[in-house]
């Protein structure tokens, strides 16, 4: 079980791309923690579509927290 974060604030651009390539990379009992300065409500249809489940967590005013696991 492997835990890799991708913190959105440090990309420059939309961070999109740089989410699902790091979504490609988990296995099967690996979680992905994103950090972004906004809850990325968005990017949740897109997880569901794709077979993932999320929790998110506001930690600061502007710090939300999404861990991203495989179903």
């Amino acid at each position: 079980m492997t835990t890799r974060e991708l913190d959105a604030r440090e990309v420059d651009g939309g961070p999109f791309d740089q989410i699902v390539d790091a979504l490609g990379d988990l296995g099967d009992d690996d979680t992905l923690v994103l950090v972004n300065s906004f809850e990325p409500e968005p990017l949740y249809a897109v997880l569901d579509d794709r077979g993932f489940d999320h929790d998110a967590e506001q930690v600061a005013d502007d710090e939300w927290r999404v861990e991203i696991e495989p179903r």
